[in-house]
């Protein structure tokens, strides 16, 4: 289908980009997805290193395998097989921990070992778990997939009634450490709350940072934190098959330089070579906010407004990822995290409130937190036998660029403290490792800016309609023809496709004679919100 003129053009083969692919694809359209990286998946790849498979960016995906977009694409049939290991996760803090707090195979048996913490904290899990599966389906449809979330939201309210919607409301947006305190008498319980409030970079005393250790903690129960088996490339390989499937090309190794606007709408976009390529219908980018209104647009078709908030659009913290190749297990003081998918390691609930707080102030944490994954663990045939594939991430504050290396050297050797207080002896089986910085990220994927891997930070002043910036939330931008599909925007970060499936449904509606004076209402309101300058 190698062309000059396509229906869409979808900028970059994230997972976002490839799902709103596959679904223009199947719609019919002519779709070419141009991937700068020579590999299509985005921030979900991996590579090989001397017989380990290490991933490069994201590993564990509690939101893909329940993404009820990723799951309407029938992924297995492309390759993709999902492996849930149990304990999903376990929770460490400190050396005297000879056990851990770990998500157990069932609501049962976690309940049982939070019990034995602190009587009445097993009957909280269940009964947290049991609210949990009634409110699953709606709440993750609202979470993911179309904006505004009416439809998705009406089934909420149906489900729970008027008062028990009130009371759910008030508990979405509870801090994480008020939520604790409210649900649990014990440390277990609260732990892995808080260690899963941390996959975020919004503080536990903040609003809304209760939903987000509370979905995750749900998910790991329930899916687990599932790995896709032979590594993060996989996922990625499978959803490009399935975009491949319904007609659309994928090139890589194709940056995009810049997107053509005329006579007012996105009509293509010039690549790096210096070629072109006309859309006839969309031009779908997944792609960093940054990146779409400061470098691909025309300067002349950013309005003032648009411009002058983007100033004030705000970044998750740098990510420092330390990558392991480990010749055995590591070898933790806490029976359950030797055989936990993922292990969060180093900070009780309480400790992790200031490690949040000094990286929003920009200061290095005097105790590391991290994000483990053990990937041989949750997948044996991640590296040869006896060995371990594992990989830990911490947040960094963000910094003046002279200040970035020292700043990620220290948290480095922060991170190895932790290591050898909590798993003594894991340097004698240090094979090789790959540590990459803030800036190493960002080169090898240009949308994980300053090293950002959530696409702007999930603090509650930036979701929703303010995701990236004030307006109407959602793909729709104030260009005809150009739709945002990323995790710059509404649902955020993770891996879930549900940018991508907001932008083609967006697309689609557009094309449509009876529903295209939707989104050309929905547009001008974007092009009217953003002319002017804000004044608060």
């Amino acid at each position: 289908m190698s062309q000059s003129t396509v229906d869409a053009i979808v900028i970059g083969a994230g997972n976002h980009g490839l799902v709103a692919a596959a679904l223009l694809a199947d719609a019919g359209w002519d779709v070419l997805v141009l991937e700068g990286r020579s590999k299509p998946g985005g921030a979900v790849a991996s590579r090989t290193i001397d017989g380990f498979v290490v991933d490069e960016f994201s590993s564990c995906y509690p939101l893909g395998q329940a993404s009820p977009v990723l799951q309407s694409l029938e992924l297995g049939g492309h390759g993709l097989e999902w492996l849930d290991h149990r304990p999903s996760l376990t929770h460490v803090s400190d050396a005297d921990d000879e056990l851990g707090s770990a998500v157990q195979d069932s609501p049962e048996a976690t309940a049982a070992e939070l019990d034995q913490d602190h009587p009445g904290d097993g009957e909280a899990w269940l009964k947290m778990f049991s609210g949990w599966r009634r409110v699953r389906e709606p709440l993750l449809d609202a979470l993911i997939r179309g904006w505004p979330p009416v439809r998705a939201g009406g089934r909420l309210a149906r489900t729970l009634g008027a008062a028990g919607l009130l009371d759910f409301a008030r508990f979405a947006l509870l801090p994480s450490d008020r939520m604790g305190e409210e649900w649990f008498g014990g440390r277990r319980a609260r732990e892995i709350l808080a260690g899963n409030t941390a996959h975020a970079d919004v503080s536990p005393l903040a609003p809304i940072s209760g939903l987000m250790g509370y979905l995750l903690a749900m998910l790991a129960q329930d899916v687990g934190f599932p790995v896709p088996r032979g590594g993060a490339g996989a996922l990625g390989e499978a959803l490009a098959s399935r975009a491949r499937q319904g007609g659309a090309e994928i090139r890589l190794d194709s940056p995009v330089a810049g997107i053509n606007v005329a006579e007012g709408r996105a009509a293509g976009v010039r690549l790096a070579d210096g070629s072109e390529v006309r859309a006839r219908r969309a031009v779908v980018a997944d792609v960093s906010a940054t990146s779409l209104y400061g470098d691909l647009l025309p300067d002349n078709a950013v309005p003032a407004g648009l411009r002058a908030r983007m100033e004030r659009f705000a970044w998750d913290p740098p990510t420092l990822k330390l990558n392991l190749l480990l010749d055995g297990e590591m070898p933790w003081r806490a029976a359950r995290a030797r055989g936990a998918a993922v292990v969060h390691a180093g900070l009780s609930a309480k400790e992790l409130i200031g490690w949040h707080a000094s990286i929003a102030t920009g200061k290095v944490p005097p105790r590391a937190f991290c994000l483990v994954g053990q990937m041989t663990t949750a997948d044996p045939g991640r590296s040869p036998s006896g060995t371990e594939s594992l990989w830990a991430y911490t947040h960094l504050p963000r910094v003046p660029d002279e200040a970035a290396a020292g700043v990620a050297a220290e948290s480095l050797g922060n991170i190895e403290a932790m290591f050898d207080e909590l798993a003594p002896g894991w340097r004698g089986l240090e094979r090789d490792r790959w540590v990459q910085s803030p800036a190493e990220l960002e080169d090898a994927n240009p949308s994980l800016v300053g090293g950002a891997v959530g696409g702007g930070t999930t603090q509650l002043f930036q979701q929703g309609p303010w995701r990236p910036v004030a307006g109407l939330g959602g793909p729709v931008t104030h260009v005809p023809g150009l739709y945002l599909a990323s995790a710059a925007t509404h649902p955020g970060g993770a891996v879930h496709g549900g940018a991508g499936y907001n932008a083609a449904r967006a697309a689609l509606r557009d094309s449509r004679w009876w529903s295209r004076p939707v989104g050309t209402a929905t547009t001008k309101a974007q092009l009217m919100l953003q002319r002017r300058e804000p004044n608060y």
